[in-house]
């Protein structure tokens, strides 16, 4: 639990990440708003509820199609820019979404618009894909960083729908489109000051290396090779909650027997289920993943078994927002793998083909629940939606297994050497591992003012290269400094303020440029309890030289 709280706050110390993540809450809030405005204008124009079905379905089928190009789109030219891009097509449709609705435009048309802002959406998911480790920086923080991004997608759902209703009870679905305009306009905005999303080159030994005017198929081989674990795993989910969304209703009308309107209420509760297994997913995503995918998917299955037999909307709604978190923690696990173990030349094909196997499984659930739920009846459908998840799951598991890509990802070298220093000795091997994995990286320009004496401490350094002069005023800040030391790689600085909780004793500055990583005030503390004596030893370290930078 203290490992996950760590996790959270080390996200919320990414600034980058933070305004990412932020700005696409606004606009999945506005996605939510303008798809339940859309259905209404339809359903206010022509009153056919087959037409509604239609226009879900022309929502749908561009992913089907457009999102191998996509993903091929998304590994050749910067990711930021494809997703700045999408942001301000789909805003601008909105808008034209908006004058169509106010001025009475015909139902051929606000259908046209809103299937062309679907496909320019289906650009947005291979690039997110791939640009989200950009952002995120380390690899140990995908896993709460695509939990804390469903989270917030669930939230969106609990609150466009909401304010969706308000609007329209109101006599304002042009706002409701002009709303989503601007989520969209704030989301570019925030992209416009994130870091650059190019992809990383393909390896030179790879075929894509060769040919950069081109996505040869040695690239392909590589996406087919990656690929399967993750397909199976995503059809697991995806046979379960495309079978569950169109069943709702007759859950709530058939098994409940509490009228159309319960349909309402139990959408409700799997967007509280999204929440809740947002946050857990955060956790379950730091150490290895075989054992939880496989009990997610056994208590999703359960849930499913008990939402067919029950009869109590209470069990219901716990039934189903239970079966929903268990889906949605399998498919933050899923981009997790993906986002670890496909190389970044290739992932956004890899998410591509995801999200063309993935609706297409969704699409032959969705319709296949209800004609089994006619010959079967609701409950052993719903059983049977369990058998295959847990079954695709087993099997997912078992491919991943085989590739690796169900370990946590590993330290590199570079980290532990700076860990294996004798300072650090006695400090338990699974926790150097742990802490090298949050050691964050910083380049340091020549001249470049690491920590003033004087300042708040707040983070621990260790030197990978370059030089560190370490200056002291003596008596008040504004007298003449003395140089203590100079520091080297192998060396540490910055200890003395986190240990002792005052601010820090002294000046260090780059001489020429130099590498340090360095650890959060949290990670320190846990690095010092877990090294007996380390704390006295770091406390030592400089006292023979009549030295101490920190």
């Amino acid at each position: 639990m203290i490992a996950t709280f760590a996790a959270y706050r080390r996200l919320l110390a990414n600034g980058p990440l933070v305004r990412l993540l932020g700005g696409e809450f606004v606009s999945s809030i506005g996605d939510w708003l303008s798809m339940v405005a859309v259905l209404v204008v339809v359903w206010d124009v022509t009153g056919d509820p087959v037409l509604l079905g239609v226009v879900g379905l022309a929502r749908v089928a561009p992913q089907v199609v457009l999102s191998v190009p996509a993903g091929i789109v998304a590994d050749r030219f910067d990711r930021r820019l494809i997703l700045i891009a999408t942001d301000l097509v789909r805003g601008a449709l909105m808008l034209v979404l908006a004058w169509l609705s106010l001025t009475g435009g015909s139902v051929v048309a606000i259908v046209a618009v809103s299937i062309t802002a679907s496909a320019a959406a289906t650009f947005f998911g291979p690039a997110i894909s791939g640009y989200l480790p950009r952002v995120v920086g380390d690899e140990a923080q995908l896993g709460p960083a695509n939990s804390a991004w469903a989270t917030l997608d669930s939230l969106a759902f609990i609150i466009g729908p909401g304010v969706a209703g308000v609007l329209i009870a109101m006599g304002g679905l042009p706002a409701a489109f002009l709303l989503n305009a601007a989520s969209f306009a704030v989301c570019a905005l925030v992209l416009l000051g994130l870091p650059h999303g190019r992809p990383e080159p393909a390896p030179a030994s790879d075929p894509a290396a060769e040919d950069g005017a081109s996505i040869p198929a040695g690239g392909w081989r590589r996406v087919l090779a990656a690929a399967p674990g993750p397909i199976v795993l995503d059809a697991a989910t995806a046979v379960a909650g495309g079978g569950l969304s169109v069943l709702t209703v007759l859950i709530a009308v058939g098994s409940l027997d509490a009228g159309e309107a319960a349909t309402g209420w139990l959408n409700a509760a799997t967007g509280v289920g999204g929440v809740v297994a947002g946050v857990v997913a955060g956790a379950l995503t730091l150490r290895r993943l075989d054992r939880p995918l496989i009990l997610a998917a056994l208590l999703g299955a359960v849930s499913l078994a008990v939402l067919g037999l029950t009869s109590s909307m209470g069990v219901a709604l716990v039934a189903i927002g239970v079966a929903v978190g268990a889906l949605l923690v399998l498919d933050i696990a899923n981009a997790t793998i993906v986002q670890r173990s496909v190389p970044d030349d290739i992932r956004g094909r890899t998410s591509g083909l995801l999200g063309t196997t993935g609706m297409l499984v969704y699409g032959a659930a969705s319709f296949l629940a209800p004609v089994l739920s006619v010959a079967l009846g609701v409950g052993v459908t719903l059983a049977l939606m369990g058998v295959v998840l847990a079954t695709l799951t087993v099997l997912a598991v078992v491919l991943l297994g085989r590739a690796g890509a169900l370990v946590p990802p590993a330290p590199d070298p570079v980290r532990l050497r700076l860990l294996d220093a004798p300072v650090f000795a006695g400090l338990p091997a699974a926790r150097r591992e742990s802490i090298a994995l949050r050691l964050a990286p910083r380049d340091v320009p020549d001249g470049t003012l690491v920590i003033r004496q004087g300042d708040p401490a707040d983070r621990f350094y260790l030197v990978e290269s370059g030089a560190f002069r370490v200056t002291q005023a003596a008596g008040d800040l504004d007298s003449a400094e003395r140089e203590l030391r100079v520091l080297g790689p192998g060396d540490v600085f910055g200890e003395i303020g986190l240990l002792s909780g005052g601010p820090r004793t002294a000046t260090v500055s780059a001489v020429g440029p130099g590498r340090v990583w360095t650890l959060d005030a949290d990670a320190f503390t846990e690095l010092v309890a877990a090294g007996p004596g380390l704390g006295s030893r770091l406390l030592d370290l400089y006292r023979g030289a009549g030295s101490r930078a920190g």
